[in-house]
């Protein structure tokens, strides 16, 4: 009898979320709609549904509409902190009523809330930007820290290089933790594995999928970027608390500012619409990303993307970018030299 072969990309993780590849979808507002998610969980990794400040009547929409799609486990991302209250207990009660088996949580550790949910038998991941905030996180119940480098795309809690903060949290937790920020390729996700993490959660990677939610357009100034036209500003801030930067590719917003990216107030900027979804407005400014819906002055839009965007060529399917990142990722381990 032979023992079977050693697979290097199976790590703890994958037992715990019940995915067969260590690559999660970050929950990305908008963009991580059910499509994406099922193709992502479809093809091996870990779909996380993006539903950050969704009345509860599209999560239920959404979920519905994913398991019908898939029955791979997944998770919902919320933000506690830049929600308002009445709404968060709202989108809670509703993932619970659903059956949601963990959920996605990011910026500021609210212990309540994660106790809440674990009440209630769900998993917890933590996305954190600092070792404290991955402390409070474990004391809290967080089941996964994902450690979020200032390379990423989005919403940037932290200042710390992605490996350099995952290193150390893993020096003091025995949680399973997640590597996250300019990650778009097998070689970062075995790099990741390589410092012991359990595995990595792209964004960027899987936002230019046929599968994102995000538009064409977006998608499109991805495959033509490289990290060193991305900016780290706080200036597209109106929908959350003063002070949260969020990385984009440069566009006419950004280059207005003759480097002055961060230290606005969100009361002094104008709320000036330039775009809409269906009836909802879309401020210069606010956090809102162009989506498949979106129509207007895309341009001046926040265009998310991770400093690892030069390597994104192309708009395959989900399930291509995670395939070819895996089997690059499998190459280097079982030959790293």
């Amino acid at each position: 009898m032979t023992d079977q072969p050693i697979n290097p990309l199976h790590t703890p993780l994958c037992d715990l979320l019940g995915c067969a590849q260590p690559v999660l979808l970050a929950g990305m507002g908008g963009v991580s709609r059910w499509e994406l998610a099922a193709a992502v969980a479809n093809a091996g990794g870990y779909g996380i549904l993006g539903m950050v400040r969704e009345d509860p009547a599209l999560i239920a929409a959404e979920v519905t509409a994913l398991r019908d799609a898939t029955d791979r486990p997944f998770a919902v991302n919320l933000i506690p902190a830049a929600t308002e209250p009445a709404l968060l207990d709202a989108q809670i009660a509703c993932c619970l009523d659903l059956g949601v088996p963990a959920f996605s949580f990011f910026w500021d550790v609210m212990p309540d809330v994660v106790a809440r949910v674990k009440r209630a038998g769900c998993l917890v991941l933590h996305q954190v930007g600092t070792v404290e905030a991955a402390r409070i996180a474990e004391e809290a119940g967080a089941d996964v820290i994902i450690a979020q480098g200032v390379e990423a795309g989005g919403h940037v809690h932290g200042r710390h290089p992605a490996f350099g903060l995952a290193e150390q949290i893993l020096a003091q937790t025995d949680l399973p933790v997640v590597v996250s920020g300019g990650i778009a390729t097998g070689e970062g996700l075995a790099a990741a594995l390589t410092i012991g993490a359990d595995g990595v959660q792209c964004g960027t990677a899987f936002l230019a999928t046929e599968e994102s939610f995000a538009h064409p357009y977006h998608k499109s100034r991805i495959t033509e970027a490289t990290g060193d036209h991305t900016v780290l500003t706080d200036v597209f801030v109106l929908n959350w608390p003063k002070g949260a930067a969020v990385r984009v590719i440069a566009n006419s917003v950004t280059e207005s500012l003759d480097g002055h990216y961060l230290g606005h107030d969100p009361d002094s900027l104008p709320r000036e619409a330039i775009a809409r979804d269906g009836e909802q407005p879309r401020l210069r400014f606010s956090t809102d990303s162009p989506l498949r819906t979106t129509t207007g002055d895309l341009e001046a839009m926040a265009l998310y993307a991770g400093q690892g965007v030069g390597a994104l060529n192309d708009v395959p399917t989900a399930a291509a970018r995670l395939d070819g990142m895996v089997a690059q990722a499998r190459h280097l381990l079982e030959h790293p030299f």
